[in-house]
């Protein structure tokens, strides 16, 4: 049990000495996984938390946030995307014993996600209300709505920014700084949403936007937690003295890396939007029931990404390391773990699901969805465990091509489609669209699996 408690300890510090090249794969992955875990649970907290407080607002309020985080996958996907390119990166340099390399790469990818965060944010806060008119919103909706859509939009550069910082962080090994960020992050969230949306004392709060208010500041927060560490010289990876200026080689390598990574996001964000419009047209009560399931689903998901984002980066840096068969060998066993923890979330989930979405919502209809679309969605977790792992595997090694033309496949060809006709041609409603997401992401991980054993992703140059 010391040796445990020790273990922990260990994966908790900046980790400015380990080698993960070097040590047991087992071990390598749980001094990884367990501040990536961390950390991506803390990402997930904010999805409760915002949804938690805003419920108490109605269903109106719910479908608002639902639908502006269906346009926000856009942006999630782009953050994710680039995060892929930089791990990538700068995990390969950082195999190969370059630190100045590694610092080149990290700049490179801050100056990304400020240009494209600006890109973003001027058409976001221009044409937020056309967005959710688009989206199938009630009139209801679009009273208040354009207002969260617009904060949300318009600080997307924040999104990008904590993302893509925490994917140097991970490439450098260096999860624990990624950990501390999205705690201290998530914490102000926490601290500022029930007083910017329902006030405090005599003043009743900002309703809707309150909650896009709490939640931007307390990612800024983060930010410039981030920004400071990153710049002060003193940790694992530092950009101090490296030019603020555009470094076409590096940055071209990390674009080559992120494109297939953004479009790869970008298909089941795509196919997301879709069955958010889907699950529109049976209402409002239904895309309220649908964002409370998802929410859920993410708070278990967010934390098996970070078990995914360790193998990323063990696979990037044993690459660099010359190291093929530890890179493979890490990705499995993370596969391994991940399957485990997703099987007993689903157990959880499907037991307790009446009672987990009586914390969000006391509405009969929008209960009756959630609690339907939640035992759905769970009926794969067996595949998700696995297909996150070797998607990240691949997207660590550099080779953001093969999960993206699998993604098209899936997510475009099969799960949009076959949504549209469980719903729409055999009349099973929102559950059509729930049933869609397990049988599209099942068939993804087993094609993952058959890839990645056949291992060419091994040979890719980054």
């Amino acid at each position: 049990m010391s040796k445990l408690f020790a273990l922990i300890k260990e994966s908790l510090k900046a980790g400015e000495a380990t080698d993960y090249t070097g040590i047991g794969v087992r071990r390598a992955i749980v001094l990884l996984s367990i501040p990536m875990v961390l950390e991506m649970s803390m990402e997930s907290v904010f999805a409760l938390v915002d949804i938690f407080f805003v419920s108490k607002l109605g269903k109106h309020a719910i479908a608002t946030v639902g639908l502006t985080e269906s346009v926000l996958t856009l942006v999630y996907s782009l953050a994710w995307g680039l995060g892929m390119g930089i791990t990538a990166v700068v995990a390969r340099r950082t195999g190969e014993k370059d630190p100045l390399g590694a610092s080149r790469a990290a700049m490179q990818g801050v100056l990304l996600a400020v240009a494209l965060g600006v890109v973003i944010a001027i058409p976001g806060v221009i044409y937020a209300r056309d967005l959710l008119a688009l989206m199938g919103a009630e009139p209801d909706v679009l009273v208040e709505g354009p207002k969260y859509m617009r904060i949300m939009l318009g600080g997307n550069i924040i999104i990008l920014l904590l993302f893509g910082i925490n994917a140097i962080y991970r490439g450098a090994g260096d999860a624990a700084m990624a950990m501390r960020s999205l705690m201290l992050a998530n914490g102000m969230n926490i601290l500022l949403c029930p007083v910017l949306i329902h006030g405090i004392g005599a003043w009743g709060g900002f309703g809707i936007m309150g909650a896009a208010m709490a939640t931007t500041i307390g990612r800024g927060i983060g930010v410039c937690y981030q920004l400071f560490h990153l710049f002060n010289g003193r940790g694992r990876i530092t950009v101090r003295g490296i030019p603020m200026v555009l470094d076409p080689v590096v940055m071209i390598n990390i674009v080559k890396v992120s494109a297939g990574g953004i479009i790869q996001f970008l298909l089941p964000s795509v196919s997301w939007i879709f069955l958010s419009r889907i699950v529109a047209v049976f209402g409002s009560g239904a895309v309220a029931g649908y964002t409370i399931a998802v929410r859920i689903m993410i708070f278990s998901l967010l934390p098996s990404w970070g078990m995914a984002n360790a193998a990323s980066t063990l696979v990037g840096q044993n690459l660099g390391a010359q190291q093929p068969d530890r890179a493979a060998r890490s990705a499995w066993l993370c596969g391994h773990f991940n399957m485990m923890y997703m099987m007993c979330v689903a157990i959880l989930f499907w037991t307790f699901a009446p009672w987990l979405v009586a914390f969000f919502t006391t509405d009969g209809i929008v209960s009756d969805y959630a609690i339907s679309a939640l035992r759905i969605l769970c009926l794969g977790y067996f595949f998700y465990g696995y297909g996150m792992v070797f998607a990240q595997a691949f997207n660590g090694a550099g080779d953001t091509l093969t999960p993206t033309w699998m993604n098209a496949i899936c997510f475009l060809l099969i799960q949009i489609p076959l949504a549209w006709f469980l719903s729409q041609q055999l009349h099973w409603g929102p559950q059509g669209a729930f049933s869609a997401v397990p049988m599209s992401e099942s068939i993804l991980a087993l094609l993952s699996a058959y890839l990645f054993q056949r291992g060419k992703w091994k040979t890719v140059k980054v």
